[in-house]
């Protein structure tokens, strides 16, 4: 299983509002050769760390692809610059955001072209909220820890929560852990 997150928290110039951007990132990855199979419901999220910039619009897809997982970090980045991300600072506020979050449960450090699973993905409620709805018993592939007890441990100043009209696209359906 391959889950990537797909986030945004300022309008495009191409594609309009956070969650537009969000459609779109989702249907350049299927071009790109990751192949949606389901995807969470879209969330809203505090920024993290804390700061005044907009909240954003989160969520998680679950793909499949003969792209190599550097090859799939790779075409994550190009479909980010065509969508307007310029990288200028860690944190900053984004037209989109795409992160590999895991690949097949494989584990790897940045000496190996990715680093895999995400390196922050057990601390951020806008990965593991919208992870749950699709894979309930999913593990982190390093720590063996499951995604109830991360949620359980997530810190009570972060903030995701289901957007009122965020159903699924591809058949998703989804039940609270």
């Amino acid at each position: 299983m391959i889950f990537i997150g797909v986030g945004a928290n300022l309008p495009s110039p191409l594609h309009g509002p956070p969650r537009a951007t969000c459609g779109a990132a989702l249907a350049a990855m299927a071009e790109a050769g990751l192949t949606i199979r389901r995807r969470s419901r879209w969330y809203r999220s505090a920024p993290v760390p804390a700061s005044r910039q907009p909240w954003f619009v989160n969520g998680v897809a679950e793909v499949e692809t003969a792209l190599s997982p550097p090859q799939a970090l790779d075409a994550l980045l190009a479909i980010e610059a065509r969508l307007g991300r310029r990288r200028r600072a860690r944190n900053e506020p984004r037209i989109v955001d795409l992160d590999l979050l895991d690949y097949d449960a494989m584990v790897t450090g940045p000496g190996d072209g990715v680093a895999l699973p995400h390196p922050r993905m057990h601390e951020r409620p806008f990965v593991l909220l919208p992870l749950a709805e699709l894979v309930r018993g999913w593990r982190h592939p390093v720590t063996g820890i499951g995604i109830a007890e991360l949620i359980k441990a997530l810190p009570a100043d972060q903030a995701a929560e289901p957007m009122a009209d965020a159903a699924g696209a591809f058949g998703t359906e989804w039940t609270a852990i």
